[in-house]
């Protein structure tokens, strides 16, 4: 199962990657193409698009290897037991709201499934608006796979 989830990570990563190449190329030529008076209206919303998406899949890279901010100036000076104690508590309740995030997003993610990109008609919002529950997803795996590692942190403690 864990070899699952590093592949998984690693998948994450590469798209995390691509999309912020196509997010740069995309740019890029749309400014070359306004400056030559050729514009390329679509390559903005699906610079955005892509964006969405990157995001999500970047940030759960960064969750995965712990390179998000957090404030532990407190909690480090505290025994390792108690430390973990709090991060379980804290992964919990990051958990509830990732859920809360996967119901919402699918919600919004039919709301918006009439909307279409400005400049790319027939292609749905939706598409763009599913990265929040499918991030979320991502990042409730992880989650999950973070609040097992600290039980069997504490498990080695006992002994």
């Amino acid at each position: 199962m864990r070899k699952i989830y590093e592949i998984l990570g690693k998948i994450e990563l590469y798209m995390a990657e691509i999309l912020l190449v196509l997010i740069v190329v995309l740019v890029f030529s749309a400014g070359v193409s306004r400056t030559l008076r050729s514009p390329i209206y679509w390559a903005n919303p699906l610079a955005s698009f892509f964006f969405a998406w990157a995001t999500m899949f970047a940030m759960d890279a960064a969750y995965r290897r712990d390179k998000l901010m957090n404030v532990d100036l407190l909690v480090k000076r505290l025994p390792q037991r108690v430390q973990s104690y709090i991060k379980i508590f804290n992964y919990i309740i990051i958990l509830a709201f990732l859920i809360y995030l996967i119901v919402f997003g699918i919600r919004l993610a039919f709301v918006q499934k009439y909307r279409t990109f400005e400049g790319m008609y027939g292609f749905s919002y939706m598409w763009a608006t599913l990265s929040i529950p499918v991030g979320s997803f991502l990042l409730a795996i992880t989650t999950i796979v973070k609040i097992i590692d600290e039980i069997n942190n504490l498990r080695k403690w006992r002994k």
